[in-house]
Protein backbone atom coordinates (compact mmCIF):
# COMPACT_ATOMS: atom_id res chain seq x y z
CA UNK A 1 0.00 0.00 0.00
CA UNK A 2 1.40 3.43 -0.90
CA UNK A 3 2.71 5.44 2.31
CA UNK A 4 0.68 8.23 1.34
CA UNK A 5 -2.22 6.26 1.47
CA UNK A 6 -1.56 5.30 4.73
CA UNK A 7 -0.63 8.48 6.02
CA UNK A 8 -4.60 9.43 5.00
CA UNK A 9 -5.43 5.77 6.91
CA UNK A 10 -3.75 7.03 10.11
CA UNK A 11 -4.48 10.12 10.31
CA UNK A 12 -8.88 9.76 10.10
CA UNK A 13 -11.15 11.30 10.98
CA UNK A 14 -9.55 13.98 10.30
CA UNK A 15 -7.84 13.66 6.93
CA UNK A 16 -10.93 11.86 5.81
CA UNK A 17 -13.13 14.80 7.01
CA UNK A 18 -10.81 17.02 4.97
CA UNK A 19 -10.71 14.89 2.09
CA UNK A 20 -7.66 15.52 0.78
CA UNK A 21 -4.02 14.06 1.48
CA UNK A 22 -1.74 15.81 3.87
CA UNK A 23 1.39 17.01 2.63
CA UNK A 24 3.46 16.25 5.64
CA UNK A 25 6.99 18.14 5.21
CA UNK A 26 10.36 17.01 7.33
CA UNK A 27 11.70 20.40 8.44
CA UNK A 28 15.38 20.41 7.11
CA UNK A 29 14.87 17.12 6.04
CA UNK A 30 14.31 15.94 9.82
CA UNK A 31 16.18 18.06 12.18
CA UNK A 32 15.06 16.42 15.25
CA UNK A 33 16.69 12.92 14.21
CA UNK A 34 19.41 13.79 12.16
CA UNK A 35 21.98 16.83 10.92
CA UNK A 36 19.61 19.35 9.66
CA UNK A 37 19.85 19.86 5.98
CA UNK A 38 22.28 16.81 5.35
CA UNK A 39 21.50 14.07 3.11
CA UNK A 40 21.25 11.64 5.60
CA UNK A 41 18.51 13.89 7.25
CA UNK A 42 17.04 13.92 3.54
CA UNK A 43 17.06 9.94 3.59
CA UNK A 44 15.92 9.46 6.69
CA UNK A 45 12.90 11.64 5.75
CA UNK A 46 12.12 9.79 2.97
CA UNK A 47 12.36 6.04 4.82
CA UNK A 48 9.83 7.84 7.15
CA UNK A 49 7.45 8.43 4.19
CA UNK A 50 7.28 12.34 3.78
CA UNK A 51 5.90 13.64 0.81
CA UNK A 52 8.09 16.99 0.48
CA UNK A 53 11.52 17.58 1.29
CA UNK A 54 12.08 21.06 2.88
CA UNK A 55 15.22 22.81 3.04
CA UNK A 56 17.30 26.20 3.25
CA UNK A 57 19.76 27.38 0.19
CA UNK A 58 22.25 29.55 0.52
CA UNK A 59 24.74 30.50 -2.15
CA UNK A 60 28.53 29.75 -1.69
CA UNK A 61 31.15 32.66 -2.84
CA UNK A 62 31.73 30.57 -6.45
CA UNK A 63 27.75 30.83 -6.86
CA UNK A 64 26.67 27.20 -6.15
CA UNK A 65 23.59 26.68 -4.24
CA UNK A 66 23.98 24.67 -1.00
CA UNK A 67 21.83 23.23 1.74
CA UNK A 68 21.87 25.60 4.56
CA UNK A 69 19.40 27.59 6.82
CA UNK A 70 22.56 29.56 8.29
CA UNK A 71 24.30 31.97 5.95
CA UNK A 72 27.13 31.13 8.08
CA UNK A 73 28.54 28.18 10.51
CA UNK A 74 26.42 27.97 13.36
CA UNK A 75 28.83 27.72 15.80
CA UNK A 76 26.40 25.31 18.04
CA UNK A 77 27.02 22.47 16.30
CA UNK A 78 29.48 23.41 13.21
CA UNK A 79 33.13 22.02 14.04
CA UNK A 80 36.16 23.64 11.98
CA UNK A 81 38.01 21.16 9.33
CA UNK A 82 40.46 20.01 12.09
CA UNK A 83 37.82 18.99 14.57
CA UNK A 84 38.17 22.24 16.36
CA UNK A 85 34.81 24.87 17.58
CA UNK A 86 33.92 27.92 16.14
CA UNK A 87 33.62 30.66 18.58
CA UNK A 88 30.02 32.20 19.09
CA UNK A 89 31.50 35.10 18.81
CA UNK A 90 32.95 34.71 15.73
CA UNK A 91 30.57 32.83 14.04
CA UNK A 92 29.45 35.59 11.28
CA UNK A 93 33.18 35.59 10.25
CA UNK A 94 32.16 32.37 8.25
CA UNK A 95 30.23 33.77 6.04
CA UNK A 96 28.89 31.34 3.28
CA UNK A 97 28.57 33.73 0.75
CA UNK A 98 32.62 34.50 1.48
CA UNK A 99 33.33 30.91 1.06
CA UNK A 100 34.35 28.72 -2.28
CA UNK A 101 32.05 25.70 -1.68
CA UNK A 102 35.14 23.50 -1.85
CA UNK A 103 36.47 24.51 1.83
CA UNK A 104 32.26 24.68 2.80
CA UNK A 105 32.62 21.25 2.40
CA UNK A 106 35.22 20.42 4.68
CA UNK A 107 33.19 21.38 7.70
CA UNK A 108 31.90 18.80 10.01
CA UNK A 109 28.03 19.78 10.78
CA UNK A 110 26.93 16.69 12.01
CA UNK A 111 29.48 15.01 14.79
CA UNK A 112 28.80 17.02 18.05
CA UNK A 113 24.91 16.91 17.43
CA UNK A 114 22.36 19.92 18.04
CA UNK A 115 22.24 20.43 21.94
CA UNK A 116 18.72 21.98 21.21
CA UNK A 117 17.62 18.52 19.65
CA UNK A 118 18.98 15.87 22.00
CA UNK A 119 17.45 12.66 19.96
CA UNK A 120 19.50 13.88 16.85
CA UNK A 121 21.80 11.04 15.59
CA UNK A 122 25.55 12.25 15.38
CA UNK A 123 27.63 11.46 12.59
CA UNK A 124 30.40 12.86 10.75
CA UNK A 125 28.67 15.00 7.41
CA UNK A 126 28.94 18.06 5.53
CA UNK A 127 27.18 20.71 4.01
CA UNK A 128 25.90 19.53 0.53
CA UNK A 129 25.08 21.18 -2.76
CA UNK A 130 21.91 21.49 -4.10
CA UNK A 131 22.26 19.30 -6.70
CA UNK A 132 23.86 16.55 -5.03
CA UNK A 133 20.83 16.75 -2.67
CA UNK A 134 18.47 15.90 -5.38
CA UNK A 135 20.39 13.44 -6.89
CA UNK A 136 20.56 11.51 -4.37
CA UNK A 137 16.86 11.97 -3.15
CA UNK A 138 15.75 10.67 -6.69
CA UNK A 139 18.04 7.73 -6.84
CA UNK A 140 17.42 6.94 -3.40
CA UNK A 141 13.41 7.02 -3.82
CA UNK A 142 14.31 4.53 -6.96
CA UNK A 143 16.22 1.79 -5.11
CA UNK A 144 13.87 2.12 -2.09
CA UNK A 145 10.76 1.74 -4.36
CA UNK A 146 9.42 5.35 -2.52
CA UNK A 147 7.31 7.97 -4.36
CA UNK A 148 9.32 10.54 -5.68
CA UNK A 149 10.23 13.31 -3.05
CA UNK A 150 8.89 16.67 -3.54
CA UNK A 151 11.08 19.49 -2.92
CA UNK A 152 10.08 22.59 -0.28
CA UNK A 153 13.07 25.36 -1.15
CA UNK A 154 13.79 28.12 0.87
CA UNK A 155 15.75 31.00 -0.44
CA UNK A 156 17.44 32.34 2.78
CA UNK A 157 17.83 35.99 1.56
CA UNK A 158 17.04 39.30 3.63
CA UNK A 159 17.30 43.51 2.29
CA UNK A 160 19.78 43.62 5.13
CA UNK A 161 21.85 40.41 3.87
CA UNK A 162 22.37 41.61 0.31
CA UNK A 163 25.32 41.02 -1.27
CA UNK A 164 26.80 40.30 2.08
CA UNK A 165 24.95 36.89 3.11
CA UNK A 166 23.58 36.22 -0.16
CA UNK A 167 23.61 37.58 -3.79
CA UNK A 168 20.25 40.21 -4.66
CA UNK A 169 16.88 38.27 -5.19
CA UNK A 170 17.47 38.06 -9.03
CA UNK A 171 21.42 37.15 -8.85
CA UNK A 172 20.04 34.25 -6.06
CA UNK A 173 16.83 33.12 -8.41
CA UNK A 174 19.43 32.86 -11.67
CA UNK A 175 21.90 30.86 -9.67
CA UNK A 176 18.73 28.56 -7.64
CA UNK A 177 16.56 28.11 -10.48
CA UNK A 178 18.85 26.30 -13.73
CA UNK A 179 19.71 23.62 -11.29
CA UNK A 180 15.98 22.53 -10.75
CA UNK A 181 15.38 23.05 -14.34
CA UNK A 182 18.58 20.81 -15.00
CA UNK A 183 17.16 18.22 -12.20
CA UNK A 184 13.76 17.74 -14.47
CA UNK A 185 11.77 18.86 -10.58
CA UNK A 186 9.97 22.09 -11.76
CA UNK A 187 6.75 20.54 -11.03
CA UNK A 188 7.49 19.08 -7.76
CA UNK A 189 8.95 22.05 -6.62
CA UNK A 190 7.98 24.72 -3.89
CA UNK A 191 9.92 28.14 -3.78
CA UNK A 192 8.97 29.69 -0.33
CA UNK A 193 10.38 32.98 1.60
CA UNK A 194 9.40 35.50 4.33
CA UNK A 195 11.05 37.85 1.99
CA UNK A 196 8.55 38.64 -1.12
CA UNK A 197 11.29 39.77 -3.52
CA UNK A 198 12.56 35.45 -4.52
CA UNK A 199 9.17 35.20 -4.60
CA UNK A 200 8.19 37.76 -7.22
CA UNK A 201 11.47 36.96 -9.25
CA UNK A 202 9.80 33.11 -9.44
CA UNK A 203 6.85 34.04 -10.02
CA UNK A 204 7.68 36.26 -13.00
CA UNK A 205 10.06 33.84 -14.40
CA UNK A 206 8.64 30.80 -13.70
CA UNK A 207 5.06 31.36 -13.39
CA UNK A 208 4.22 27.22 -13.38
CA UNK A 209 6.09 26.68 -10.05
CA UNK A 210 4.37 26.97 -6.64
CA UNK A 211 5.31 29.43 -4.55
CA UNK A 212 4.49 29.82 -0.51
CA UNK A 213 4.37 32.86 1.67
CA UNK A 214 6.18 32.26 4.68
CA UNK A 215 5.04 34.33 8.11
CA UNK A 216 5.12 34.63 11.46
CA UNK A 217 3.84 38.28 12.18
CA UNK A 218 0.55 38.72 13.39
CA UNK A 219 -0.89 41.47 10.85
CA UNK A 220 -2.92 39.18 9.30
CA UNK A 221 -3.94 36.92 6.11
CA UNK A 222 -4.69 40.17 4.08
CA UNK A 223 -2.00 42.13 4.97
CA UNK A 224 0.57 39.83 4.56
CA UNK A 225 -0.87 39.16 0.93
CA UNK A 226 -1.16 42.64 0.39
CA UNK A 227 3.07 42.21 0.06
CA UNK A 228 2.91 40.18 -2.67
CA UNK A 229 1.71 41.58 -6.75
CA UNK A 230 -0.01 38.00 -7.29
CA UNK A 231 -1.24 35.56 -4.65
CA UNK A 232 1.00 32.89 -3.59
CA UNK A 233 -0.19 28.88 -4.12
CA UNK A 234 0.75 28.39 -0.29
CA UNK A 235 0.18 30.34 2.57
CA UNK A 236 2.58 29.21 5.08
CA UNK A 237 2.61 30.35 9.09
CA UNK A 238 4.04 29.92 12.37
CA UNK A 239 1.75 26.60 13.09
CA UNK A 240 0.36 29.10 16.23
CA UNK A 241 -1.09 31.34 14.09
CA UNK A 242 -3.22 29.23 12.13
CA UNK A 243 -7.18 29.21 13.22
CA UNK A 244 -10.30 27.61 11.33
CA UNK A 245 -10.71 31.38 10.24
CA UNK A 246 -7.48 31.54 8.54
CA UNK A 247 -7.64 28.42 6.89
CA UNK A 248 -11.07 29.03 5.80
CA UNK A 249 -9.90 32.40 4.06
CA UNK A 250 -7.09 30.67 2.08
CA UNK A 251 -9.00 27.90 0.47
CA UNK A 252 -11.89 30.49 0.33
CA UNK A 253 -9.10 32.19 -2.50
CA UNK A 254 -7.63 28.99 -3.82
CA UNK A 255 -4.40 28.95 -1.04
CA UNK A 256 -3.31 25.93 1.10
CA UNK A 257 -2.07 26.08 4.52
CA UNK A 258 0.97 25.02 5.35
CA UNK A 259 2.24 25.70 8.69
CA UNK A 260 5.76 25.28 10.23
CA UNK A 261 7.16 23.93 12.59
CA UNK A 262 4.80 21.35 14.48
CA UNK A 263 6.36 18.73 16.84
CA UNK A 264 4.04 17.44 19.22
CA UNK A 265 1.53 15.03 18.18
CA UNK A 266 -1.41 17.15 20.01
CA UNK A 267 -0.67 20.35 18.08
CA UNK A 268 -0.40 17.86 14.41
CA UNK A 269 -3.64 16.59 15.41
CA UNK A 270 -5.52 20.29 15.76
CA UNK A 271 -3.94 21.27 12.64
CA UNK A 272 -5.28 18.52 10.69
CA UNK A 273 -9.04 19.14 12.61
CA UNK A 274 -8.88 22.62 11.34
CA UNK A 275 -8.00 21.07 7.73
CA UNK A 276 -4.52 22.51 6.75
CA UNK A 277 -2.91 21.33 3.80
CA UNK A 278 0.20 19.90 5.50
CA UNK A 279 2.27 20.18 8.18
CA UNK A 280 5.81 21.02 8.57
CA UNK A 281 7.96 19.22 11.48
CA UNK A 282 11.54 18.40 12.35
CA UNK A 283 10.03 14.92 13.69
CA UNK A 284 8.04 13.12 10.64
CA UNK A 285 8.19 9.83 13.01
CA UNK A 286 5.49 11.92 15.05
CA UNK A 287 3.32 10.71 12.40
CA UNK A 288 5.03 7.72 10.12
CA UNK A 289 5.65 5.74 13.76
CA UNK A 290 1.81 4.92 13.22
CA UNK A 291 2.84 3.23 9.77
CA UNK A 292 2.39 -0.52 9.81
CA UNK A 293 5.63 -2.46 9.04
CA UNK A 294 6.58 -2.54 5.22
Amino acid sequence: MPRTLFFLLILSPFAVAAQRPLDVQGHRGCRGLMPENTIPAMRKAQDLGVTTLEMDIAISKDKQPLLSHDPFMNADFVFQPDGSPIPKAEEKNYRLYAMPYAEIRRYDVGSHGNPKFPKQQKLKTYKPLLAEVIDSAEAYAQRKHLASPHYNIETKVSPEGDNQFHPVPEEFVQVLMPVLVAKKVLERVTIQSFDPRTLEVVHRQYPAVQTALLVENIKGLDYNLQRLSFQPSIYSPAYKLVTPDLVQSCHQKGVKVIPWTVNSTADINKLIEEQVDGVITDYPDLLSAKLPAK
